[in-house]
C-alpha cells in the first residue's frame, strides 16, 4: 500500500512552490524553485491520479447499498481493479529518489581495449551509433576531442552530448563493450574477439566543483591525429592537467579560447564523476548494485556480428537486431536498462 501521508506531503510541497513562484519569491530563488517544481510536476499528476481513482472507488462502494445503482457501482469498481495495479506502478516509480544528474547533458569517452586496430576499429562504430541514437533523440552531439588511427580507427574520442535527458539514458553505456566478428584485414575468416571501454559522465557545473587555479597546469600544443577537422595548423590545442589527481583532458577545436573551456567543463566532469562514485560506492557497500554501478572495467555488452546479436550481461537481454543496434536504435536496450534499475530501486525503497 502506497502510504497517504507521503503522497499528501508532496502535494502540499507542490502547491507551495507554485504559490512561491506566483508571488513572493525573491530573484535569487527563483531558479531553485522552477527547478523543484518541474522535478515534482509529473510525480504530482501521478498522485492526482491515484487520488481519483482512490475517490472513485469510495464512492462505488457507497453506492453498491442502493438497489438502482448496484450495476454501475459493480461496473465502476470493475474498471477501478483493472486500472489500480498499473496506476500504482506508475506512481511508485514517479516516487523513486532522483539522480540529481539526470538531467545533465553528459560528457561521452570512448577508448579501444585489447584487439588492436580492430578494437579501434570499433571504437570508432560505438562512436558512430551514439552519433546516430543522439540525432534520434533530437540532442546536439559534438565531438570535442577526437586522435584516429591511420586505418581509420579511434585512439580515443571525447564528446559532449546535450539536449533533453541525455545523462539519464546514456549513463548506463558505461564499461566495456566487447565485439565479436571478422575483421576486414582477416583472410581466413577467423572470429576475432575485441573490446573498447566507454564512460559516460554528468556534466558538471562550476558550483559543483571548485578548481583552484594552483591545481591544474594549462599547456598548449598543435592538434594531431591521422587527419581531418580536428587537425590544424596553430598551437591552439589545449591539455589540462590536474596535478592533485593525474587527470589529464584535451580540447582540439579551432580557438584557444573555447578549448580552455571545453577543456575545464571536461575537467570538471570528471572529478565530478570522481565525487559520485566515491558516494555510491559507500552506498553500495553492503549490496552489489545490478545495473549502472559505473564500473569502468566491468564487461557490460556483447555484440556478436556473425549472429546478428546483442546481448547486455547485466540484465541478460539478448536482441537478434545487431544491425538496427549499431546503427543508433538503442531505445529498446536503454528502456530496459531503465526498468531493471527501477526495479532494484522499488526493491530497497520497500514500494
Amino acid at each position: 500500500m502506497i502510504p497517504l501521508e507521503t503522497l499528501a506531503q508532496i502535494h502540499d510541497r507542490f502547491q507551495f512552490l507554485e504559490a512561491k513562484m506566483a508571488g513572493g519569491a525573491e530573484a535569487g530563488e527563483i531558479a531553485e524553485l522552477a527547478r523543484e517544481y518541474a522535478e515534482l510536476k509529473p510525480v504530482v499528476a501521478e498522485i492526482e491520479a491515484y487520488r481519483a481513482l482512490l475517490s472513485a472507488e469510495e464512492e462505488a462502494q457507497a453506492m453498491l447499498d442502493d438497489a438502482e445503482m448496484r450495476e454501475l457501482a459493480e461496473e465502476e469498481l470493475a474498471r477501478v481493479k483493472e486500472e489500480r495495479p498499473a496506476l500504482e506502478g506508475r506512481l511508485r516509480i514517479a516516487l523513486l529518489p532522483r539522480d540529481a544528474a539526470d538531467a545533465r547533458p553528459a560528457i561521452i569517452e570512448i577508448r579501444p581495449g585489447t584487439g588492436g586496430e580492430e578494437a579501434a576499429l570499433f571504437a570508432g562504430d560505438l562512436l558512430r551509433m551514439y552519433q546516430r541514437y543522439a540525432e534520434t533523440k533530437g540532442w546536439f552531439f559534438n565531438v570535442i576531442d577526437l586522435a584516429e588511427t591511420e586505418l581509420g580507427g579511434i585512439k580515443e574520442v571525447t564528446a559532449n552530448v546535450s539536449g533533453e535527458g541525455v545523462f539519464a539514458r546514456l549513463k548506463f553505456e558505461s564499461g566495456v563493450h566487447r565485439v565479436q566478428r571478422v575483421p576486414e584485414t582477416e583472410s581466413g575468416g577467423r572470429i576475432h574477439t575485441s573490446a573498447a571501454t566507454v564512460a559516460v559522465l554528468p556534466e558538471a557545473q562550476e558550483v559543483d566543483i571548485d578548481i583552484p587555479a594552483t591545481d591544474i597546469r594549462i599547456d598548449t600544443m598543435r592538434a594531431s591525429g591521422a587527419g581531418g577537422q580536428h587537425v590544424n595548423t596553430t598551437d591552439s590545442a589545449v591539455r589540462i592537467t590536474h596535478i592533485p589527481s593525474g587527470i589529464v583532458v584535451t580540447s582540439s577545436e579551432k580557438s584557444q579560447h573555447q578549448n580552455r573551456a571545453i577543456a575545464m567543463a571536461h575537467l570538471r566532469a570528471k572529478l565530478y564523476d570522481m565525487e559520485r562514485q566515491k558516494a555510491d560506492q559507500e552506498r553500495a557497500a553492503d549490496r552489489k548494485a545490478q545495473v549502472g554501478s559505473g564500473d569502468r572495467s566491468e564487461r557490460i555488452r556483447t555484440y556478436n556480428f556473425p549472429q546478428g546479436r546483442m546481448t547486455d550481461h547485466r540484465i541478460g537481454l539478448t536482441l537478434y537486431k545487431l544491425g538496427e543496434i549499431v546503427g543508433g536504435d538503442l531505445d529498446e536496450v536503454i528502456e530496459a536498462l531503465i526498468a531493471a534499475d527501477q526495479a532494484e530501486k522499488l526493491a530497497e525503497q520497500g514500494l
